[in-house]
């Protein structure tokens, strides 16, 4: 399947998730007891982020993934609050940007890196090349938010950009139903 049919297939299927999760008031991902799979992506070098395979979720950890583009003006307005909640997180807590820009094609892993220097990122972030994850976690949208829990579940996903206090907010409470 070609990456732009994928896309456009997720953004179809966008429209029809976002109607179930207005009416059904849930996340979607609550039927999957054993969570969601892991995926490695191979993380940008830039602040925060070192370049290494990241694990993403990682079982044990509460996660969040945030879903970003580097030409989306929500995203770059996106990234302060995100920064404010990453700090206030603490390392327990995996915490990681993903973009799904096609690399080699619409962007490179140095153009990348520019956009988090210039917007701030401090924490780690890489592309998803395969769209693994996107699919996984059903990102049908940028800017869009997942919160798992530490067994790899959704706890919470929202598109659009958010505040540090939510962002925090959803993080404490997929920590809650686990004991650390």
């Amino acid at each position: 399947m070609r990456r732009r049919d994928l896309l456009a297939g997720l953004a179809g299927a966008a429209t029809l998730g976002a109607g179930a999760y207005a009416v059904s008031g849930g996340n979607g991902f609550g039927d999957e007891p054993e969570g969601v799979e892991p995926v490695a992506l191979t993380a940008i070098e830039a602040p925060g982020s070192h370049g290494e395979t990241l694990t993403v979720p990682e079982r044990g950890r509460v996660t969040l993934v945030e879903f970003f583009a580097t030409w989306c003006d929500v995203c770059a307005a996106s990234m302060a609050p995100l920064g404010k909640a990453s700090d206030r997180v603490g390392d327990d807590v995996q915490f990681v940007s993903v973009t799904n820009e096609p690399l080699g094609h619409a962007i490179t892993r140095a153009e990348i890196r520019e956009w988090w220097v210039e917007h701030d990122g401090a924490w780690p972030v890489a592309p998803d090349e395969d769209l693994a994850l996107t699919e996984a976690l059903g990102a049908s949208a940028v800017p869009m938010v997942v919160v798992l829990d530490a067994d790899n579940v959704v706890t919470w996903t929202a598109k659009g950009k958010h505040s540090a206090e939510t962002l925090v907010s959803r993080i404490d409470e997929a920590r809650g139903g686990h004991d650390d």
